[in-house]
């Protein structure tokens, strides 16, 4: 079969194609923050290139702490026999826009913001997204017709590699316009960083419709249909032999 059909056949199915979105969005907010958060730390709160370095590393171990305890637990929840990873997901989803909602308002308060705490947290949202997007994505590239988990993993690879190439360079870009528009650098980092928040939130409401869509769809596929057998009825006076009237 040609791969354009094949491909066409799984963006077809309602939950591939839901995931394909999902990954999209999620990785273009994760990515957007990777190239400015630096830039931030140096722009607002006066860091030095060495101490902005150290802040990067603040928030790579929270995100491997992140990655740790999904890894650990996220498979150990489970509701039905079936495990609930989604819910990391939206989970690490929504930690990450609370912490990048953090970072908007730490410019306009200055030193005195935990900014190494609020790094850390984003860390761990985005670690803990990661980690369950990554089984979820597993576990759904069965769904669906057979002979087509490896399409379906490739595209959601490939969702992932445009988004997050994509993210870096909106990033920088939105913060440069900012910098046109805003009167402060704080407050074109801010509008970024509050983008960035809109599509994690974005991001953890399409997990959800991933999911209840998936749900919906095992439901109808485990569903039998039950006939009501009705009993043959003869002509007046005629006797039934077997349940059909006698010629």
């Amino acid at each position: 079969m040609p791969f354009r059909q094949a491909l066409a056949e799984v963006w077809a199915e309602p939950t591939a194609r839901r995931f394909t979105i999902f990954v999209f969005v999620s990785m273009l907010a994760y990515s957007a923050q990777d190239l400015i958060l630096e830039p931030f730390a140096g722009a607002v709160f006066a860091m030095t290139p060495g101490e902005s370095t150290k802040l990067s590393g603040v928030q790579n171990a929270g995100v491997l702490a992140g990655m740790i305890l999904t890894g650990l637990l996220g498979g150990g929840f489970r509701e039905g026999g079936r495990s609930r990873l989604h819910l990391w997901a939206i989970g690490g989803c929504l930690i990450s826009a609370m912490a990048l909602v953090g970072l908007a308002f730490a410019g306009g308060v200055g030193p005195a913001w935990p900014l190494h705490a609020n790094v850390a947290v984003l860390g761990f949202g985005n670690g803990v997204f990661a980690v369950a997007a990554i089984g979820s994505m597993m576990r759904l590239a069965r769904d669906g017709a057979a002979s087509r988990e490896g399409t379906r993993v490739g595209l959601w690879g490939a969702a992932q590699g445009v988004a997050f190439g994509l993210g870096g360079l909106v990033g920088t870009i939105a913060v440069d316009l900012g910098r046109i528009v805003a009167d402060s650098a704080a407050s074109a980092y801010a509008g970024v960083f509050l983008g960035e928040a809109a599509l994690f939130l974005v991001s953890a409401l399409l997990a959800a419709r991933v999911m209840s869509g998936r749900a919906e769809l095992r439901a109808r596929a485990h569903r039998v249909p039950v006939r009501i057998a009705t009993p043959a009825v003869a002509p007046r006076g005629e006797p039934l032999i077997e349940g059909r009237p006698t010629p």
